[in-house]
């Protein structure tokens, strides 16, 4: 420990401490690309998909004669170390970097080079034994490595924030069911609209999160296509004959998932349509997720001077000033990943776009709002489930309170009144703040038997059949 040895690329010579196992190109990395100091470690799925990546290219070449039985080992075994978590803190390139995704490449087959070393028995650096860019990125490049390792980490994460969903979903339903007898206010452009229960309303919020895990899980098989074999820009050179369908297969056999070949490398090396869909796709989670945060603050807003229907968990004191004010902190705080999820979908919109001739150097920027994103997803729906949605109960004597002063009130009596006598009525109730219900007995024209039940629950919040 504290030693150093040294190690050479095409640039020079430089210094490595001893003990790391990255190499002198992460080192240059690391010392040209400090910009978002967020690093490929942070991102555990990046770094077992890039591990995934290099044992099946071992085990592609193993098969095809490219590399000699002890280096195909040792390069799995070090892979494997990796995927049972060790040596992820050697991944230390940050995420935002020039060169298209080099960085983050090299980075893995210095990691990689170096433990196979060790287990076969040499000293970290000696890579006449192993070396990692002839035996670890054999039959490969930055350009076909780099996507495919970003697709099936931005997968993974997916299913990740897709699973966290899915729990606010169970927890959003459970509530429709306990709140399917409180009758409301149904509101249309925040004025009062039709009766409604608080049941159907939480309901409602319950598909829009289904439907938004749906679409997630329907786009992330577009990932499961990879470029793997393109090496360069598409064409397949450095690598033996039936390499790309081979290493997509040993990639399914290692993932357990349905990986395949594109139909055209060239095209999958340059194109970054996947990206774009799987951001949009996210956005689209957002906008509901950010809506449902919308309406639960204004449900709960008050407690003495709004609508207070609900009450939200209180999670910590709201004021350096005013004492006792308990503010919707949570809804407030997935509202704002969900504003940084859009944004992230520009960028990526804008990334794609960038893409010129054979490849697109803007991928990492990409794989960092894609899996930055992914992760904010995730965390977000687990705490709106956990420290909101579970805790939230209803006011049922105001929600009552408001459908009773409510002139919307008015609108289940269309059908037995008629338009032009129940807007008189709300006209009336609105000018002299007069209730319909006590309006309609006056005028004598219904009664009172009449009136309640075209007023009862299961009357106002379903559909009925119309007397003639």
């Amino acid at each position: 420990m504290g030693g150093i040895r040294r190690e050479h690329d095409s640039l020079g010579e430089r210094e490595i401490p001893a003990e790391a196992y990255y190499g002198v190109q992460t080192l240059r990395a690391i010392e040209n690309f400090q910009i978002s100091g967020i690093k490929l470690r942070k991102f555990g799925h990046l770094v077992n998909a890039l591990a995934y990546v290099k044992k099946a290219a071992a085990l592609a070449n193993y098969e095809l004669g490219a590399l000699d039985v002890e280096k195909a080992e040792a390069i799995t075994l070090a892979c494997d170390e990796i995927l049972t978590g060790k040596l992820h803190g050697d991944f230390v390139v940050d995420m935002v970097q020039g060169g298209a995704g080099t960085s983050t490449n090299m980075n893995a087959n210095e990691v990689i080079a170096n433990r196979g070393l060790e287990l076969m028995g040499h000293g970290k650096g000696q890579y006449q034994f192993l070396h990692p860019n002839d035996d670890v990125n054999c039959s490969q490049s930055t350009n076909d490595v780099y996507p495919t390792a970003v697709k099936l980490g931005v997968y993974l994460s997916l299913n990740d924030a897709a699973e966290a969903m899915a729990e606010l979903q169970k927890a959003l339903q459970a509530k429709a069911a306990e709140f399917s007898d409180v009758l409301k206010m149904g509101r249309t452009q925040l004025q009062d609209a039709v009766p409604m229960t608080l049941g159907q309303e939480f309901g409602a919020y319950g598909v829009m999160v289904g439907e938004a895990i749906a679409h997630l899980r329907r786009i992330s098989e577009d990932l499961l296509v990879t470029n793997m074999g393109a090496t360069a820009i598409g064409t397949g050179i450095t690598s033996p004959p039936g390499y790309a369908e081979l290493c997509a297969a040993k990639l399914a056999d290692v993932t357990g998932l349905p990986i395949r070949s594109a139909d055209n490398l060239v095209e999958a090396t340059q194109d970054s349509g996947d990206f774009v869909a799987v951001s949009a796709t996210m956005k689209r989670a957002a906008v509901q997720l950010s809506k449902i945060c919308n309406d639960l603050r204004l449900l709960s807003m008050g407690p003495r001077a709004g609508l207070a229907e609900i009450n939200l968990p209180a999670m910590q004191p709201g004021s350096s000033i005013m004492p006792g004010k308990v503010n919707p902190v949570i809804p407030e705080v997935v509202s704002q990943v969900c504003f940084q999820l859009i944004g992230y979908d520009m960028t990526v919109t804008m990334a794609a776009e960038a893409s010129q001739l054979e490849l697109n150097m803007a991928e990492p920027i990409m794989a960092y709002d894609l899996l930055m994103g992914t992760l904010m997803l995730r965390n977000a729906a687990v705490t709106l489930t956990n420290r909101c949605i579970t805790g939230i109960t209803a006011n049922r004597e105001r929600c009552q309170e408001l459908v009773n002063n409510s002139i919307g009130l008015v609108t289940a009596l269309v059908p037995a009144l008629g338009y032009e006598v129940a807007a008189a009525i709300a006209k009336e109730a609105l000018k002299t703040g007069g209730s319909v219900y006590d309006l309609v007995l006056e005028r004598g024209v219904l009664t009172k038997a009449a009136l309640d039940e075209l007023l009862s629950p299961e009357k106002m919040t379903a559909p009925r059949a119309r007397t003639l």
